[in-house]
């Protein structure tokens, strides 16, 4: 799954060169699920970072704690409430890490996953137009997870679907039919993502220092096991 998000400062626009930027992209080191988050969606044919609460909330919701914060692909029509959104409203989240737990015999070790260039990425999100008095955001999103590739599976089974910038308008365009916005759900090519452990500070969503990203070991990709 992803239970936190690594953002550093991106160059966002870069990525998405007619991107308009209604709000600050926003930074953390380790940045928890029922927090505010900056999210790509498309407005009026134009692609705008704007921000929004992670967790989904429809009306009727009431208990913040059971927001969603994250959306299986292979079921996003068995709900309604990610159907809809899958519908109409797709987004991208963009970040440069998601931290993911391994298991060891006494503790779960946090890795950092990351491009192996460091790049940054744009993680496939639905979003919600409603929203409950339980938030001051009017929108909220949840990421879409897709199964792990064989490399990485030993850190978890499940990571947000990543969205090549080529396709990032065809995912963002509610005009994009369903089935052609689930095929860009793809597990991520092995070569594509690496990891490296960080420290457990991690572990508190109330560090946010740089040391909860900061690499403990050496990276993990599939290039080097190769050889």
């Amino acid at each position: 799954m992803a239970g936190r998000l690594y953002i550093p400062p991106l160059d966002v626009a870069r990525l998405l060169p007619d991107l308009c930027e209604e709000s600050p992209l926003v930074t953390a080191t380790n940045l928890a699920p029922r927090r505010p988050v900056s999210h790509i969606r498309l407005a009026a044919g134009r692609a705008r970072l704007t921000r929004v609460f992670w967790g989904l909330t429809p009306s009727w919701l009431s208990v913040l704690d059971h927001a969603p914060h994250c959306a299986r692909a292979e079921s996003l029509e068995a709900r309604p409430m990610f159907r809809d959104a899958f519908g109409a409203r797709r987004s991208l989240v963009p970040v440069a890490g998601i931290y993911v737990w391994k298991t060891q015999p006494r503790f779960k070790q946090p890795f950092l996953v990351t491009r192996v260039d460091r790049g940054p990425m744009l993680l496939a999100a639905i979003w919600c137009r409603y929203h409950t008095d339980l938030t001051e955001h009017a929108d909220s999103m949840a990421l879409i997870t897709v199964p792990t590739n064989a490399f990485l599976a030993p850190l978890g089974d499940r990571l947000p679907a990543l969205i090549d910038t080529a396709d990032a308008m065809r995912w963002l365009d509610p005009e994009t039919p369903p089935d052609a916005a689930r095929a860009l759900l793809q597990t991520a090519p092995r070569e594509l993502l690496g990891a490296f452990p960080v420290s457990r500070r991690v572990n508190d969503p109330a560090n946010q220092d740089p040391a909860c990203a900061h690499p403990t070991g050496p990276m993990l990709r599939w290039n080097e096991e190769e050889k």
